[in-house]
């Protein structure tokens, strides 16, 4: 038996609001299963059981802001389920039941022909016995129109037939619940944003390198591989300078961990961060895990998949705070060079900017070619210069063999 904690997801998070609970008492839970969604200053966030059990207690109603660390549920054995949600309002007494008076039976008027009782109204509902549900075409048409199935709605019209303002009911709901996943709060954001890279700044002794890369030969090889794929199967320059930034990270291992008051810590596997812009101003760097074991088109699609997700909301925790290093690309700004701010407890932060067609010298002759700039922000306090340089260097090793990546 353990108690599921608020996690942290982020050198700069002390607490985060619990948003809604995906389970309950008594459900059965595995490894990885998302149970809970939190909202930070980055926006809501889906997080994971790290172990296997059943819920016994939630001990945090949903809307509560608590510290990182407070304990959130207890997963057990499932021998100690307590069933009531927390925050339920205790059932009323039976001194505090107050029963109708019973409504006063009309005298019937003697000279007044008989009337029949009028038939007790039915209960509304939206389906009938059979499973079909009550509703108009109109009705019908707009719920396809919004991906709702009708069978999960009550009808408030006659005979509990769905109506039109059911479905709009239905539908700002879900706006509001999509509003609050996706969604983050800009100012407190920039507020995070600036505290974290105001530490960065303060405590790690950074130093810089940057350098010019020839990406000829990536340019032709990525050419090649689309050339016979659809769109949707094709790779984009920046799964090469990701997967080659994976690869010379696991060559150089010093630039892949975290330094933390007990010093330097190497990480266990490469989960490459990737600083995504956000519409509205903001800016997270979920990790890309074990990037340097997957394969390009793997690498692509879980890219373009992070990417969708951090802008309409559904990335998990482990996502958010296990970034063992970090990418920064602000090539399609059409900025040459970005020196990035090292996010801490990383050591290091690699930025690319554009891909430019310049005068490069090959073999002694002028050619043009694709290029672009590649930078390093590293910690001083765990490697110098040098090896900053053959990191960089190993890099451009890879890029130049794209057949390998």
């Amino acid at each position: 038996m353990s108690d599921f904690v608020m996690p942290s997801l982020g050198a700069d998070m002390e607490a985060a609001t619990l948003v809604e609970w995906l389970v309950k008492p008594g459900d059965r839970v595995e490894k990885g299963q998302i149970i809970a969604v939190v909202e930070t200053a980055k926006g809501a966030i889906d997080v994971e059981v790290f172990e296997s059990g059943v819920v016994e207690e939630c001990y945090v109603e949903p809307d509560t802001k608590v510290p990182v660390g407070t304990p959130l549920a207890r997963i057990g054995s499932g021998e100690g389920v307590i069933a009531e949600p927390p925050g339920d309002v205790p059932a009323p007494t039976a001194a505090e039941v107050v029963p109708p008076e019973p409504a006063a039976e009309p005298i019937p008027s003697p000279a007044a022909p008989h009337q029949p009782e009028p038939a007790s109204e039915p209960e509304p509902r939206s389906a009938t016995e059979d499973g079909h549900v009550a509703a108009s075409p109109a009705v019908r048409r707009r719920a396809r129109e919004l991906g709702v199935e009708l069978g999960n709605i009550s009808g408030s019209g006659p005979g509990g037939a769905i109506v039109l303002r059911d479905l709009e009911r239905e539908e700002a709901g879900g706006a509001r619940t999509e509003s609050r996943r996706g969604g983050f709060d800009r100012d407190e954001m920039r507020r995070a944003i600036a505290a974290s890279m105001s530490r960065a700044k303060r405590e790690i002794p950074h130093y810089y390198l940057a350098t010019t890369l020839d990406l000829h030969a990536a340019e032709r090889w990525l050419e090649e591989y689309n050339r016979e794929r659809p769109p949707e199967a094709r790779l984009l320059m920046a799964a090469l300078f990701m997967k080659a930034t994976a690869r010379a990270l696991s060559r150089y291992p010093d630039l892949n961990g975290h330094y933390d008051e007990r010093g330097f810590h190497l990480a266990e596997r490469i989960d490459l961060g990737m600083a995504i812009h956000l519409r509205g101003g903001g800016l997270i760097a979920p990790a890309l895990q074990g990037a340097e074991a997957l394969a390009l088109p793997e690498l692509m699609t879980r890219l373009q998949d992070l990417v969708q997700r951090a802008r309409r909301g559904g990335l998990r925790a482990s996502e958010i705070g296990s970034a063992s290093a970090t990418v920064t690309a602000l090539g399609e700004r059409g900025v040459d060079t970005v020196y990035g701010v090292i996010h801490p407890p990383q050591v290091a932060m690699i930025g690319f900017g554009s891909v430019r067609r310049r005068p490069l010298a090959v073999d002694d002759m002028l050619a043009i070619r694709p290029a672009v700039d590649v930078s390093l922000a590293a910690d001083h306090r765990v490697c110098d210069g040098h090896l900053g340089a053959l990191f960089l260097n190993e890099i451009d090793a890879q890029l130049q063999h794209p057949e390998a990546l």
